[in-house]
C-alpha cells in the first residue's frame, strides 16, 4: 500500500509556535514597558497567556485588553509599542523545526502530496506559511475560514481529501493535539502520527498508530509501511 498524500497540522509540528508566542508576548511586554507602562513582566505575562487561554490563540486583541485592564483606557503609544516588539520578536523566532524543509521535499521527490489542516484563520496560516517559507510545497491548505469548524469535527478533513481527490485509506495525518488531530483524523479512517515533539500537554497516551521525536522520522513510518506490503 502506497501512501499518496501526508497531511499536516501547522502550529507545532511544522513550526514550535508554543516558544514562538512565549517569545513574542515577552517582547511585547518588553516594548510597552520602555513606553513606560508600570507593569511587572512576570505578572505581565502571566495575564496576558490567562486571556490568550480563555479567548483563543488567534486573539487579535490581547493587548488592547491587557491594557485597558491596567489602565482603565486603551493607551495607543503602549499598544504600538507593544505591536511593534511583538512583532520583531516574532519575525526573529519564526522558522520551521529542524529537518522539516528537507522532509516535505523528500516526500514531494516520492510523489506524495502534502497538505495542511489547520485550526487558525486563512489569514494567520498563510502568513506563516509564506514566513516560512513553506507556501510553495503544499497541494491544499484547508483553514478554519474553509469550514467554520475546529478540528476534531471531521469536516477539515474531509475538506483536504475531497481537494486531494484521495480516499482516508491513502493519506496519513501527523499533528501534535491528540483531542483535534489524532481523534479528528480517526473518526475519518485516517492512520494518525503523533509529533511527539510539539506536545505541550505532557501527553502519556497520544491515540494516535505511531509517533516521532523529529520531524523525519516521518519518512521511516512511510516506508515501513509501505514495505509491509511489498
Amino acid at each position: 500500500m502506497n501512501i499518496k498524500a501526508v497531511i499536516l497540522d501547522l502550529d507545532n509540528t511544522l513550526m514550535d509556535f508554543g516558544h514562538l508566542k512565549a517569545n513574542s508576548i515577552r517582547g511585547a511586554i518588553t516594548g510597552m514597558i520602555e513606553a513606560g507602562m508600570n507593569i511587572d513582566e512576570e505578572k505581565a505575562f502571566k495575564e496576558i497567556m490567562a486571556i490568550y487561554k480563555a479567548k483563543g490563540w488567534e486573539y487579535q486583541k490581547v493587548l488592547d485588553e491587557f491594557i485597558v485592564s491596567h489602565e482603565g483606557f486603551l493607551d495607543y503609544q503602549y499598544l504600538a509599542a507593544g505591536i511593534t516588539h511583538y512583532r520583531k520578536a516574532r519575525e526573529a523566532q519564526l522558522k520551521p523545526y529542524p529537518t522539516v524543509f528537507s522532509t516535505l521535499i523528500s516526500l514531494i521527490k516520492r510523489g506524495i502530496k502534502l497538505a495542511v489542516v489547520s485550526d487558525a484563520p486563512a489569514r494567520e496560516a498563510w502568513l506563516r506559511l509564506y514566513q516560512l517559507n513553506l507556501h510553495r510545497l503544499f497541494d491544499v491548505v484547508v483553514t478554519f475560514d474553509d469550514t467554520g469548524v475546529t478540528k476534531p469535527s471531521p469536516d477539515p478533513f474531509r475538506l483536504a481529501l475531497k481537494k486531494l481527490g484521495l480516499s482516508p485509506q491513502d493519506v496519513m495525518m501527523v499533528g501534535d493535539w491528540p483531542e483535534r488531530d489524532m481523534a479528528g483524523a480517526r473518526q475519518m479512517g485516517i492512520r494518525s502520527i503523533f509529533a511527539r515533539y510539539g506536545d505541550l500537554f505532557d501527553t502519556v497516551h497520544s491515540g494516535a498508530d505511531y509517533e516521532i521525536c523529529r520531524f523525519d522520522e516521518i519518512l521511516k513510518i512511510i516506508e515501513k509501511i509501505e514495505s509491509a506490503y511489498d
